[in-house]
């Protein structure tokens, strides 16, 4: 039985649509897995395992939680490299933001002859208008320029003491760097001498806080020497420097080596300084001391580019003339040599053709000998007394006639020589001027041999026998620190500051050494220090630790009881952290039961280069390595032609 056409028609639509949907459904799902298999390999490749896939239809669904928005963004971007960015659906959750740290606060202050500037981050809570008012307080004449940035955080802890210790430290340095921050205070400042030098690094330390870590760099600049001078003698004792000056290590180990050759004896020192004329400073120095040497006594000076070669009366001529010419034609073309061969003396003087001034160690100052005339009398009596005091210069000196036209110009440059030494005594005769004396300032000796030589001219004569004494310590000075902790060890070893068992109190046969070490502390002024409290190994290590807490406390508080100024220690238990005997024993264990204290020093911080340091050019630099390659090279080419 045949079908009705309509209804065999309805029923092959039926089945075709029937099949159009299971083929449809069957590519969706292929679609789908697809899609979710691409993208998880996407995100996995990528590290983002969190990320869930989840594909609906042609939807890919990405969810889970990210932990920074950073995170989310790129696990969007590898699904998109995957699929159509319009079928990813992000429903990713991000993982919410913890409490972000405080910045690092600090402060950067920099002073010179042109202000004061400050530059860093602080705290918002900073009062910034009473800093600058305090900076400005420091140098009312010059500007303070406040270039700071603020962040709203509550204040470090050690915040105000490290700025209060900064602005304390830039009241004594007019050209420092000083960074400032919580956990370190470095100053990097250029010092006058080195003196000064060593009594800003004992200043600040002394004033730090305690808990303040400090660092110092502390420099002092290279002296300029005018004239740059340098001195060489040989008598019948040896050869020694009046003065010597170099302008590097190099050419002071050149110049010192000729001098030894030439017999040099006894100590010595050579000012490293500016203001050389020449590079090859090194090459004229070692080349005239050897010309020295060969003709057997006498004296080289070195002022600036004039060279004065003086030799013994009664040296051969003919060794004077020879050395001499090979000198000239040696020297570098910059110097000029004077030489000059004294005669002997045969005309008699009726009495000693000289002027005298002596200097007393209690400054009393007495002029004697010979002047020239009346008006030359009253101004060397008017220099001296403004030299030395109006009501501590007697003058007996006498006017005669024939005395050399130079004179008066050799006594006022000795008086002025004199003035320098804490005592001595000057004679100017017509070959000579010497000074004789003692000085606490150990360059003077080569400050007098730079003056007299010029102000005397070339080919003048003087003598020097200038000692050096250290000044006495001025009455209320303080000890220095080592030597304070060093005695108060001195007191522990004699006897141990002891404790009542397993408490903080201190035992009564103790109460003598604190007593001591007080006297000592109060010597030595305000230093930073620290009391360490150590215990043994014996208990909890958490009781250990109170205990020498305690322990250092109370000593603190005894020494405070004792009126010892305690503002600069601090008290700090390390517990039985850090024995030094066997805790096995009980002759170890007793040894770790102890109180140190501790001195307190500044860290090392690295020097920064000074502007004439970055100021040198290669070429400046190779030029004077050269030089001083060509005064070794000379000294050795001269020894070789002798041998």
């Amino acid at each position: 039985m045949r079908l009705p056409y309509f209804l065999t028609s309805a029923v092959v639509f039926a089945l075709s649509a029937a099949l159009c949907l299971l083929a449809a459904s069957f590519a969706v799902t292929r679609v789908e897995e697809d899609s979710e298999l691409a993208v998880r390999r996407a995100l996995s490749l990528q590290g983002h395992e969190w990320a869930e896939v989840e594909a609906d239809g042609l939807r890919v669904v990405l969810t889970g939680t990210a932990p920074d928005e950073a995170t989310r963004f790129a696990a969007l971007t590898a699904a998109g490299s995957e699929v159509d960015t319009s079928r990813v659906i992000d429903e990713m959750d991000v993982a919410p933001t913890a409490d972000l740290a405080p910045p690092r606060f600090s402060a950067e202050i920099l002073r010179n002859d042109s202000g004061i500037s400050v530059i860093g981050l602080i705290p918002a809570s900073v009062d910034r208008d009473a800093l600058m008012q305090r900076l400005q307080r420091l140098d009312t004449s010059v500007s303070v320029s406040d270039l700071m940035e603020t962040a709203d955080y509550p204040k470090p802890k050690g915040w105000d003491a490290a700025i209060d210790y900064a602005v304390l430290a830039l009241s004594r340095l007019p050209r420092a760097k000083i960074s400032a921050s919580p956990e370190l205070v470095k100053i990097t400042a250029i010092a006058n001498s080195r003196k000064e030098k060593e009594a800003l690094e004992q200043e600040l330390t002394r004033a730090a806080p305690p808990g303040l870590r400090i660092g110092l760099a502390i420099s002092a600049p290279r002296p300029v020497i005018t004239p740059f001078t340098l001195r060489y003698l040989i008598t019948d004792g040896g050869g020694r420097f009046d003065a010597c000056s170099a302008q590097d290590e190099q050419a002071r180990d050149a110049i010192i080596a000729a001098a030894q050759q030439a017999g040099l004896t006894g100590p010595y020192s050579c000012t490293i300084g500016l203001g050389v004329p020449s590079p090859r400073w090194a090459t004229a120095a070692a080349l005239s001391i050897k010309a020295l040497a060969e003709i057997g006594r006498g004296s080289v000076t070195l002022s600036d580019a004039d060279i004065s070669l003086i030799a013994e009366p009664g040296t051969d001529p003919a060794l004077f003339d020879r050395v001499v010419g090979e000198l000239e034609n040696a020297l570098p073309e910059v110097f000029a040599l004077h030489a000059v061969l004294p005669k002997p003396e045969t005309d008699k003087q009726d009495g000693p053709v000289e002027f005298t001034a002596t200097r007393s160690p209690e400054g009393l100052v007495q002029l004697r000998g010979r002047l020239g005339d009346e008006l030359q009398r009253e101004m060397i009596d008017s220099y001296a007394r403004a030299a030395f005091g109006s009501d501590v210069v007697h003058t007996a000196a006498r006017v005669v006639d024939g005395l050399p036209q130079t004179w008066a110009v050799r006594v006022l440059a000795g008086l002025e020589a004199l003035s320098w030494l804490n005592n001595g005594v000057l004679t100017v005769t017509p070959d000579k001027v010497a000074i004789s004396g003692m000085s606490h300032d150990e360059t003077t000796r080569a400050q007098v041999a730079g003056l007299l030589s010029e102000k005397l001219g070339e080919g003048q004569d003087f003598d020097l026998s200038i000692t050096y004494e250290p000044a006495p310590e001025p009455e209320d000075a303080l000890p220095d620190p080592e030597d304070c902790i060093a005695r108060i060890v001195q007191v522990q070893s004699e006897r141990k500051i002891t404790f009542e068992p397993g408490s903080a109190a201190v035992s009564a046969d103790s109460r003598d050494s604190l007593n001591r070490i007080a006297d000592i502390l109060r010597e030595c002024g305000p230093i930073r220090m620290e009391i360490q409290g150590h215990t043994d190994s014996q208990g909890r290590e958490e009781m250990n630790q109170s205990l020498s807490q305690a322990r250092a406390q109370s000593i603190l508080n005894e020494l405070r009881a004792r009126r010892v100024p305690t503002s600069s220690f601090s008290a700090v238990g390390y517990g039985e952290t850090q024995p030094i005997a066997d805790n096995g024993t009980e002759e170890g264990r007793e040894e770790n039961r102890r109180i140190e204290f501790h001195l307190i020093r500044p860290e090392p911080v690295a020097p920064e280069e000074t502007g004439l340091e970055a100021l040198e050019t290669p070429a400046e630099a190779e030029a004077t390595g050269q030089a001083q390659d060509n005064a070794q090279e000379n000294v050795s080419d001269t020894d070789a032609g002798d041998q």
